[in-house]
């Protein structure tokens, strides 16, 4: 790649000043129709570097292909990105701010003094010293997650464009919208999409993989008060708020809980309380990287309630479950040449690969159950949903040095 010209530090700039935060209240798809400003954007670039197919659908997906140069029958691959980004953190207004060779000291965002990034909070980020770090100013996200995988994908667009003697099989661009709440592929054709195998592009540090994902599914828990006038209550009301309230309370207060757990271990974790007197719902995610243990945390947080409730016995309550996504690694694991090939291009551009797990879910966490599997590389993306997000631009380079790498041993690939 000696005639590698990058465009991650120009492309990402330009897409984060872009607002594409999903709104995890709207029944819309996409949550916020903003998203499709980024989603244009794309498409006319990609149309502008030769991608004569690129288009963007009703729903906001983002498609375009590079058609297989080899001569040879070869599996269509598709490298997915997202466009929105996290609604924990505002991403408007998003000013980037890239400090060039990164001398280790603590980065104060100028619009808020009171944002400090320093090394001790993020120990990446003395890993990085003489890198160009991006971050904000200060008041908003960065969205490098997941904007960084969009840079990264078209600089590979942009190359392999450039360079047409590189060998590699169809590749399927794929640009999808609300992956931060949840939706990414739930209006998704795949027949449209028509690929064999993926990656997304939305990982954190240098050389990471992750083909493995915790299996998901939503509780929402609705207990029914008895309402009447406060001022005539006595022995009548049973106020749904302080039911719901005493409900949350009875949970474990040391295990079984995002702050209490790593690695492998699952939790149950509340996540909005809604409601007054008369009804409260209580919205719980529920995971775990055996599926098998979602029932067992379902039931235990079901009996904590019904236990909860034997003190107001005549109350009415539901306690539903709807299934989010599953491990990803049931299904790539039945394929593993998917993760191989990744982390052999990796090693060809010199990075020691680290595959792990990630303790959350991806696009391609729903993509492998939907007939693509498709494992998780690095981006550099740091410190996300916050103010204080970063990313390296080496590190948006050697992603797309790995994807270059990638495709070549796609190519060589036998059915």
């Amino acid at each position: 790649m000696d005639n590698y010209k990058s465009s991650v530090e120009e492309r990402l700039t330009k897409y984060v000043q872009v607002d594409t935060e999903a709104d995890p209240n709207s029944k819309s798809f996409p949550s916020s129709e903003k998203q499709k400003n980024l989603a244009r954007i794309l498409v006319k670039e990609l149309q502008e570097l030769g991608v004569n197919d690129a288009e963007m659908d009703e729903y906001g997906y983002v498609f375009g292909t590079l058609t297989n140069n080899t001569g040879k029958e070869l599996p269509v691959i598709c490298f997915c990105a997202h466009m929105d980004t996290a609604p924990d953190c505002s991403g408007s207004n998003v000013k980037p701010i890239v400090h060039r060779n990164y001398n280790g000291e603590p980065i104060i965002l100028p619009d808020d003094k009171t944002q400090v990034i320093t090394t001790e909070r993020h120990p990446y980020l003395k890993e990085k010293i003489g890198d160009d770090i991006i971050t904000a100013s200060g008041l908003t996200l960065l969205g490098a997650d997941d904007k960084a995988g969009i840079a990264i994908i078209m600089d590979l667009v942009q190359h392999l464009q450039n360079n047409p003697e590189i060998p590699h099989p169809t590749i399927r661009i794929l640009f999808t919208p609300d992956e931060e709440v949840g939706r990414g592929v739930d209006h998704l054709d795949m027949n449209k999409l028509n690929a064999d195998f993926g990656y997304t592009l939305d990982g954190g540090k240098l050389g990471s993989l992750e083909d493995e994902s915790f299996s998901a599914d939503a509780v929402t828990v609705t207990i029914n008060g008895i309402p009447t006038h406060p001022g005539y209550a006595k022995n009548k009301m049973v106020n749904a708020l302080k039911v719901g309230a005493d409900f949350i309370a009875s949970l474990p207060k040391d295990e079984w809980s995002p702050e209490t757990t790593e690695k492998r271990e699952g939790f149950v974790h509340p996540v909005a309380f809604n409601g007054g007197m008369e009804q409260v719902k209580i919205e719980f995610i529920i995971r775990d990287h055996d599926t098998s243990k979602l029932k067992e945390h379902e039931d235990r947080l079901h009996q904590i309630l019904k236990d909860t409730l034997s003190n107001y016995p005549k109350l009415e309550y539901q306690f539903e479950i709807k299934e989010q996504y599953r491990n990803m690694k049931d299904v790539i694991k039945t394929v593993p040449f998917v993760t191989d090939y990744a982390i052999e291009a990796m090693k060809k551009v010199g990075i020691e690969p680290k595959v792990d797990l990630i303790r959350g879910g991806t696009d391609g966490s729903r993509l492998s159950f939907m007939g693509m599997p498709c494992p998780n590389i690095f981006t550099g993306e740091m410190a996300i949903h916050s103010k204080h997000e970063y990313v390296s631009v080496q590190d948006m380079e050697k992603a797309t040095k790995t994807l270059v790498e990638l495709v070549q041993i796609w190519a060589n690939h036998k059915k």
